[in-house]
């Protein structure tokens, strides 16, 4: 189990990581909009600039998902569940935390949750 001092170096890590990825679709979202103005003069710089609006919607889609789950992990450390398996309420690992600190499952469950994906 992740103690007091370990849970606020990771609700740092989650709050940088939300500024940056707020960032990230804010910039996503002004170059949708740069390449819907853009000039096209034939079908291929149409194709070209359809690409990219597409690229760029998936890459923000992406991090608004990931967005969300840093922002459900820090109401879980508000709550004081952080760190704590959503399917089994077991501890999830330090390591695990520390390599995705807005994780819900243990490694274990984490597993099971994928399979019945």
């Amino acid at each position: 189990m992740a103690n007091a001092k370990q849970i606020e170096e990771l609700k740092n890590i989650l709050l940088e990581r939300k500024e940056l990825i707020t960032r990230n679709i804010q910039g996503s979202r002004d170059s949708i909009d740069s390449l819907k103005n853009s000039e096209c003069n034939d079908e291929y710089d149409y194709a070209e600039v359809s690409s990219d609006s597409f690229k760029e919607g998936i890459i923000a889609n992406q991090q608004i998902k990931e967005l969300n789950e840093i922002e459900e992990a820090l109401k879980r450390i508000d709550k004081g569940t952080y760190g704590i398996c959503e399917m089994c309420d077991e501890s999830i690992a330090i390591g695990r935390l520390r390599a995705k600190p807005f994780a819900k499952y243990c490694t274990p469950c984490r597993e099971i949750h994928e399979q019945e994906q």
